[in-house]
Parts: structure tokens; C-alpha cells; sequence
């Protein structure tokens, strides 16, 4: 079975952490836990060798920690990933399909999740920043700060200073996430002064998964970068709020990117320019600082990483693995597929549901509405402030290809991921590749029976598609969303009954 091993990793670590400390399974000294959670972006970093990034605290975190090189998100979206990380769940698993902001919710709010379990193992827990998942009763977090995503980027010192009145009120072990604006759009040049040498468009190149080039381009990217090198400053006071708080050894610190930036091939998509992010993770005396590891992980590691470190009791049935073995440089068997997956975003706009799987070398794509127009593939050239078409247009023949293929997909796509790192030659019909093709079929098939994927149903995967039509966030926020009932052969509650009336308040109370 495909996640038999996860599931003893997450016990085994557990009951090695409980032997230490006797009955009540906890370690002799709890850490705290710092989650630093960034908008949009992958691994455009100092220490991930990008030659346009200045990120000295960032880089000094991978240096006193551990970086992984090989981290991934479940799904290419805020509101979708976002979910995986609190709940350990894929969002096909959990239910939040697409952005809370347009109604998407988790199945069942009373679903374990990473502050609930946290509180009842004798954690406070804080968020800065916002959460964006349904509903937001579901997480009680004892403390949080700024609730809006903050776009505008007013007050920035604001988020390290909340942390600091947070950690310094803690008399007892904390869990906190500090969830940064930047680097959503809009791509703000500069705010407040930060950063202080800010790029412009010719110091820049877009990133090479795009495969194409124009000044207009570059200009945008370059202010993606602005931001980039803005959150490190903010970064470097978050850290420096830790320091002086005398807590910093006795706390485990998580930084990660919920999914990648919004870029041509990026956000919204399968590809490794949605999907791969950051993870820095340091834990003074614990994590053998310095590594640099290559293993697959994913963010749906986090939640058993950090309940495994806090002592608390695992949750049965998580689709991740703790990381704690990786972090102490410990030998250990790890997964050798990895998978990911994609719904939609918000409505119709960018509405084509895919699932994934790669291996240290090669990556498949299912597409499971083949040769139909992805929506996503007009909606993102218009998302820009470039005129990409002309971008694309002059593009090498092997990247024009590849976006003709990104606006209407075939069934699989599949790419060696060691010579092709950007994803531009799809594999999947060439008899060479014929076996590589089967296993990751094999892979993914046995992954969604495994994880009951609802879309393995083609009746669940025709009533989505049609359920999924709104065309505007208004519309989408005032529509009863029914998927969550018929996934399980249910008929959601006919409109007017009670029960109806009650998810309705519920719903524009959770607005």
C-alpha cells in the first residue's frame, strides 16, 4: 500500500519521542512552533542558488536548519493548500476544493486540524495574517491578528509586532503562523522604503519554467522580486522578535510558500512552477543543521511533523509522513511517489481538474477532461500586465508546443524531470517511455482508490463540471455548494428547507 509507510513513520516517531519521556508522551521540553508562511511564490531564494533574490535571513535560516529541495504543495492555490497544511489531507480529502472566497469549504468542519490538536495538547495558538479556509470556526486559534490577506501591504511591522506581544504572553509551549502578503499581486515595487535598492526590469529575466521573454515581462517579474527581497526583511524581524524573546532554541521554525508564483506555468497549474515551493525548517538541537536534502515532501507532512515533535497524539488516517527522521539526519525509507492534484481556483475561469504524480526523476499528469479547453490557460495569459501571446508567439517551437498543449491537454502528459526540468517535452507517447508510463499510471490509480478520490466517480466528476460554473466571486458566494453531499451519495437539503436556511447563515457569517 502506498502510504502504509507513511502512517508507521508518523507512529514510529511518536512512540521514539514517548520512550524518552515516559507515560505522558511527551518530550522533556515541548518546542514551539513558528510557522512563516509566504504568498505566491516557489523557490526564488538566495540559497536556493537564484541569481536575483536577496534573501540573506532566509539563506541564514537554511544554514542553521534544514532545506528541502524537493517540497511541494497538494494543490496550486491559497485557499486549497492552505487546507492541506492544517488539516493533513489532500483538498479532495478534506473538501476544500477551491478558494474560500468563493465558498469552497472543508467537508465537515469538524475535521482534526493542527490548532485544535495542538490546544489539546497544551498549546496556545496564534495566527497573523489570514487563514482562508471554511469555515473559520473550525480553527480556534486562542490568538489572531490582522484577518484579512493584506494585499495593500498597510502595516507591515504590524505582523512582528503581534508575534512579539504573542510570544512574549506565552507562559506555556505556542504554535504561531505568521502568514505574509507578499509575494501575492499586486507586485508592489517598493513599501516604506523596502526594499531598499529595488530591481527594475532590466536586472531580471523571467524564470526559465515560463520559456519566454519580452521587456513587459521582465518588468513584472522584477517586482515579483522586489517582493521576494521585501519578506526577507519582514522575515528578518520576525526572527529577530524570536531572538529576543529568549525562545529561540526551544523552537521549531517552518518556512514555506503556499504554492508557486503567478506566473505563466505557475499558480493555478501542475506544473513544478506551481507546485514546488520552499521549505526551510530549523530546530535547534534536534534538526542536524546544514543539510540540504532531496527527498519528496510534501506539505501535508506538517501537521504529523509538528504533532510528532509537540508530543501530542498522532491522528489516524493523515496522508503525510513526519519529517522529524529526515530533520535528524536519521536512515530511514521514504516515499518513493509523491502526488499533488488541481480542482479549480475560483469558478468556471480556471476550472480543469488534474491529479499528479512524480518520482525522484519522472512526472505524470492526468488530465481528466482531456482535449477540452483549460480555462485556466486564457485566463492566466490575461493575468499579467504583458502581452504574453507575442511572448509565446516568438517562443522556441518545443515551448509553443507546450502551451498549446497547457490550453487543451491531452490525457497524460508525462516529462523526465532530470532532462527536462521545466516541462516542456511531454513523453507520454513514445514507446522508449512506455514502462515509466505504466508505473506512474499504476502510482496515481492505486493513490485516488487509496484516498477514495471522489472523481474516480464520473458521474461525481460531470456534476462537479457543471456544478463549478459561476462566473464571478458573487455569484459563487451566494450558490449553495452541493459537492460537498453528492461525493458521498447524498442529496444536499432542498432549497428553503431548514437545513438549507442554516448553511446559508452559516455561510454568510463565515464571509
Amino acid at each position: 500500500m502506498i502510504f502504509r509507510l507513511c502512517r508507521h513513520s508518523l507512529l514510529g516517531v511518536w512512540f521514539a519521542l514517548s520512550a524518552v519521556t515516559g507515560a505522558r508522551g511527551a518530550p522533556p521540553e515541548r518546542p514551539n512552533i513558528l510557522f512563516i508562511v509566504s504568498e505566491d511564490n516557489g523557490p526564488e531564494l538566495g540559497c536556493y542558488g537564484d541569481p536575483y533574490a536577496r534573501t540573506p535571513h532566509l539563506d541564514r535560516l537554511a544554514a542553521e536548519g534544514v532545506r528541502f529541495t524537493r517540497a511541494y504543495v497538494t494543490q496550486a492555490g491559497c485557499s486549497q493548500s492552505r487546507s492541506s497544511i492544517m488539516t493533513g489531507l489532500y483538498p479532495h480529502q478534506n473538501g476544500q476544493l477551491g478558494l474560500a472566497t468563493w465558498g469552497f469549504r472543508l467537508y465537515r468542519p469538524d475535521l482534526p486540524n493542527l490548532p485544535r490538536r495542538l490546544k489539546s495538547a497544551g498549546y496556545r495558538t496564534g495566527l497573523i495574517g489570514k487563514l482562508h479556509i471554511n469555515p473559520e470556526s473550525a480553527f480556534p486559534f486562542d490568538f489572531w491578528e490582522i484577518h484579512n490577506a493584506n494585499f495593500a501591504r498597510k502595516g507591515l511591522a504590524d505582523y512582528a509586532r503581534h508575534a512579539e506581544a504573542f510570544i512574549r504572553a506565552s507562559d506555556q509551549p505556542f504554535f504561531l503562523s505568521v502568514n505574509y502578503p507578499d509575494t501575492h499581486q499586486p507586485w508592489t515595487r517598493q513599501v516604506n522604503g523596502l526594499p531598499a535598492q529595488p530591481l527594475d526590469g532590466k536586472d531580471v529575466k523571467p524564470m526559465p519554467y515560463m520559456g519566454v521573454d519580452r521587456p513587459d515581462l521582465r518588468a513584472c517579474v522584477a517586482n515579483y522580486y522586489n517582493c521576494m527581497n521585501r519578506l526577507d526583511v519582514l522575515v528578518g524581524e520576525l526572527l529577530a522578535v524570536l531572538q529576543r524573546s529568549g525562545k529561540a532554541d526551544h523552537t521549531l521554525v517552518v518556512y514555506f510558500g503556499d504554492h508557486g508564483a503567478d506566473m505563466l506555468r505557475g499558480k493555478r497549474t501542475s506544473y513544478e512552477g506551481g507546485v514546488r515551493v520552499p521549505l526551510l525548517v530549523r530546530w535547534p538541537g534536534q534538526a542536524r543543521a546544514g543539510q540540504v536534502r532531496d527527498d519528496l515532501v510534501s506539505t501535508v507532512d506538517l501537521m504529523p511533523t509538528v504533532l510528532a515533535a509537540a508530543g501530542a497524539a498522532p491522528v489516524a488516517g493523515l496522508a503525510g509522513c513526519s519529517l522529524v527522521p529526515l530533520l535528524r539526519a536519521e536512515k530511514t525509507e521514504w516515499r518513493r511517489y509523491l502526488f499533488t492534484e488541481y480542482h479549480t481556483h475560483g469558478g468556471r475561469n480556471n476550472y480543469y481538474p488534474q491529479r499528479t504524480v512524480c518520482t525522484d526523476r519522472y512526472k505524470l499528469i492526468e488530465n481528466l477532461l482531456p482535449g477540452e479547453v483549460n480555462a485556466g490557460y486564457e485566463f492566466t495569459l490575461h493575468h499579467l500586465e504583458a502581452d504574453l501571446g507575442a511572448a509565446i508567439a516568438a517562443a522556441p517551437t518545443e515551448v509553443r508546443a507546450a502551451y498549446a498543449r497547457m490550453e487543451r491537454p491531452p490525457r497524460w502528459e508525462l516529462y523526465d524531470l532530470q532532462t527536462d526540468p521545466f516541462e516542456f517535452r511531454n513523453l507520454a507517447d513514445q514507446a522508449a517511455h512506455a514502462s515509466v508510463l505504466a508505473e506512474l499510471q499504476g502510482a496515481l490509480a492505486g493513490w485516488r482508490k487509496e484516498t477514495a478520490d471522489p472523481l474516480l466517480n464520473p458521474d461525481h466528476l460531470r456534476r462537479l463540471t457543471a456544478e463549478v460554473s459561476a462566473g464571478s466571486k458573487q455569484l459563487a458566494r451566494e450558490m449553495s455548494w452541493e459537492y460537498p453531499y453528492y461525493f458521498f451519495g447524498q442529496e444536499p437539503p432542498p432549497k428553503g428547507s431548514a437545513e438549507a436556511e442554516a448553511q446559508g447563515r452559516k455561510k454568510r457569517k463565515n464571509k
